[in-house]
């Protein structure tokens, strides 16, 4: 049993390395075509009938860019098509949500007190959402809706505000933040095998036929390769928010994501002026400073609403050991938390300390009191699912047995 949880543990470590590979890549040409597009100069009247051109120095070299809205006088035949970056990032965060979140539903997935799901239960939630949002999305960007962008994105923004509150009403709010990134992500990479790769293929296969492409089938591409370019940076917030439990472990979950969406547009708008040689507009980084600082307030908001008779701590000692409310601290992490973080834990089917974090001595919780603090005090991270039933007032013990240990 342990050398095929020692072979699981290994199998999601090489697919999660496949999957940050593989959206290093994707993300690279998306950001670096998507500025070398907006900062062409299209001043010049080319000899070669170009819209515009661009030179470049990387790596010791000199690059002259060449962008046709058509295409040049005779068709290459070794065109290069970037469309695996894309599906390879997908398969693979797919990959990663099945041995994570599907096969760990009882951890990960589903946390009885918000939604008492039987594991096969959540995971249909979970691929039916993913499928529902493209073809929701899809949908609504084929009607005359659509045709405005500015309008398009705003109900886009609307959209998924609805499916992050949706999630944290189902999931755990580790699951509900991926989830949302996974909802978001999928829209992208349907985006590139649905539609931006069948258009350039019409194209192309008009040019070589000697007929006139359509024009439409370009200007659709380049609006869903524009919807990408604004959704990646909170989707890489998303993903990586199931490491930090202030971020998926608290009351208002779903409005901190929904503030990240906008946090990706207003870094995104900057680059993009700027790259098209339209100014810079350093407001854009204000904006983005105060949504992170709203964010970070909600994160703790509940902390900061409790009775103030309940902040005040006792201050004055600095060693945990000694700090108040330490030997209530002490009982309560050993029969909540020790059963998994322990040298030989005895849950079932936990065979090691998660994450090497052990508790099981006075000791260990010491030396991870400010995980212990943020985890299991400040946000409902751990347990998952609160599968040991801590109680409200055992979290706020720890708040106060942490703030008495590090205010003094």
């Amino acid at each position: 049993m342990y050398d095929l949880a020692a072979m699981g543990a290994w199998l999601e470590f090489a697919v999660r390395w496949l999957h940050v590979i593989t959206a290093i890549a994707w993300i690279g040409s998306s950001f670096y075509f998507i500025a070398l597009d907006l900062g062409l100069h299209r001043d010049r009247n080319l000899a070669s009938g170009a819209d515009g051109e661009e030179w470049q120095v990387h790596g010791g070299g000199f690059y002259h860019i060449q962008k046709y809205l058509v295409a040049p006088d005779q068709m290459p035949g070794d065109l290069i098509w970037f469309k695996w970056e894309s599906y390879a990032t997908w398969l693979s965060g797919f990959a990663m949500l099945a041995l994570v979140y599907y096969l760990g539903a009882e951890f990960y997935l589903i946390d009885p007190n918000i939604a008492d799901l039987a594991p096969w239960q959540a995971i249909l939630i979970s691929m039916g959402s993913l499928g529902f949002g493209w073809l929701a999305y899809d949908r609504i960007c084929k009607t005359k809706f659509g045709d405005n962008n500015t309008r398009l994105m705003v109900l886009l923004f609307v959209i998924l505000v609805g499916m992050a509150w949706f999630y944290t009403q189902v999931f755990t709010g580790r699951a509900a933040m991926l989830h949302l990134g996974a909802f978001t992500a999928t829209i992208m990479s349907g985006n590139v095998f649905f539609i931006i790769m069948p258009n350039q293929r019409i194209v192309v296969a008009d040019l070589i036929a000697g007929r006139i492409p359509d024009a439409k089938y370009g200007k659709i591409a380049k609006q869903r390769s524009t919807h990408n370019n604004y959704l990646t940076l909170p989707v890489l917030f998303l993903m990586l928010s199931n490491h930090y439990p202030l971020a998926f472990a608290t009351e208002y979950t779903w409005i901190i994501a929904s503030l990240v969406f906008l946090m990706g547009v207003t870094i995104r708008h900057f680059f993009n002026t700027m790259h098209a040689r339209k100014g810079t507009p350093y407001w854009t980084w204000s904006v983005t400073a105060i949504l992170f600082i709203i964010i970070m307030w909600l994160s703790t908001a509940p902390m900061f609403r409790a009775d103030e008779a309940e902040q005040e701590v006792q201050a004055g000692l600095v060693q945990f050991a000694q700090a108040d409310g330490w030997d209530d601290v002490h009982d309560i992490v050993m029969g909540r938390c020790s059963m998994c973080h322990a040298a030989e834990p005895f849950y079932e089917g936990v065979l090691w300390a998660p994450k090497g974090v052990r508790l099981d001595t006075e000791a260990e919780i010491i030396r991870n009191a400010r995980a212990v603090y943020l985890q299991a005090g400040l946000s409902h991270a751990m347990p998952p699912a609160n599968l040991s039933y801590i109680e409200e007032e055992e979290r706020a013990a720890i708040v106060k047995w942490y703030e008495a240990a590090t205010n003094g």
